[in-house]
């Protein structure tokens, strides 16, 4: 049964006018909460158009909601200086409440040798894009000390660790991975784990297989073993309340994506997950045949990246008041009005 439910959005926006794609995103997020969602998360793009400071976003999101959690869905670390990341993410953690999860990810930024002289001038080669990043950024948000010296100098006081110091966001770390090593690794540093609608065919072609096997080792890892977290991410769309020309649009969109599907692409052979479009009755169906799915009770279903904002709308609605449902959610009360 589905204990948490939750949407990822990219957050397009027009180059001409970036500042009513990010308004949209706010809005959405403000109409999670109204709608009972547990949670809404924000996928992070650099030199696209897309958000590329989901933190920033999310900062003011705290400040336009009251109970939903709000989460990245991930933040690529090899674009990050770890201890600068720790004291924004602290930030906004306490702006909002302990409401935020952070999701994060290793390895070189996308088309690294076009952009690494703009983003580490004379320092590209050496810099360190493996696990260890993550090992940073986990302890300075722990509280654990970043230098050797804490006191005053002069009138000025200083901290060994890093400031503000959120206690709780730790645990609410994710790792977002689509590896079986990956999902290994996260649960031997007692993260939770987001699993996405790409995985990397290593021990099967069927998608729903791998990331079972994904799922369950993470698990065999962690410390909480089964009750470790695990939140899925797939691509649903509910038609329920859609109308014709939003139906043939999205059928058209999954259509569209369906050849990717069907086998392994590139040479790190990803796998990608057919978008699942349909009525909500038939959407709970196609879910309870995934066998990955039946292993989880968390998800933030992603919605499609290129649509309008009425219909993130329309779909956000249907997932509320009828998906969910469906899939045995109860979504939270309303916030307090003000």
């Amino acid at each position: 049964m589905l204990r948490k439910l939750g949407f990822l959005t990219i957050g397009l926006f027009d180059e001409a006018d970036p500042r009513r794609g990010h308004e949209s995103t706010l809005e959405i997020i403000e109409l999670g909460e109204r709608l009972g969602f547990d949670s809404a998360w924000l996928r992070h793009r650099h030199l696209q158009f897309g958000i590329s400071s989901p933190v920033a976003v999310l900062a003011a999101a705290s400040q336009r909601t009251s109970r939903i959690e709000l989460g990245t869905a991930v933040i690529p670390l090899g674009w990050e200086n770890p201890l600068r990341l720790a004291e924004d993410l602290a930030t906004v953690d306490l702006l909002s409440g302990g409401r935020l999860n952070p999701g994060i990810s290793v390895g070189p930024p996308m088309n690294y040798d076009r952009v690494k002289d703009a983003l580490y001038p004379g320092t590209g080669d050496a810099e360190d894009f493996s696990y260890d990043r993550v090992e940073r950024l986990l302890a300075c948000v722990r509280g654990e000390p970043v230098t050797d010296f804490a006191g005053a100098i002069g009138f000025e006081q200083f901290s060994d660790r890093v400031q503000p110091h959120s206690p709780g966001l730790a645990s609410r770390l994710w790792y977002g991975g689509g590896s079986l090593r990956s999902a290994q690794w996260a649960g031997e540093h007692g993260m939770n784990f987001l699993t996405s609608s790409v995985v990397k065919a290593e021990e099967s072609e069927d998608f729903a297989e791998i990331q079972l096997s994904h799922v369950r080792a993470f698990r065999a890892a962690h410390p909480d073993g089964d009750r470790a977290r695990v939140s899925q991410g797939l691509v649903v769309i509910p038609t329920d309340s859609a109308s014709p020309a939003q139906r043939q649009r999205y059928f058209a969109y999954a259509e569209q994506r369906t050849p990717r599907t069907t086998s392994p692409q590139g040479p790190a052979r990803m796998m990608f997950a057919p978008d699942i479009v349909g009525t909500s009755e038939e959407i709970a169906t196609r879910l309870s045949e995934h066998v990955a799915f039946r292993e989880i009770d968390e998800v933030a279903f992603a919605l499609p990246f290129t649509f309008e904002h009425d219909d993130y709308v329309q779909i956000l609605t249907d997932m509320a008041t009828h998906l969910g449902p469906a899939l045995g959610w109860k979504p939270a009360d309303p916030p307090a009005a003000a």
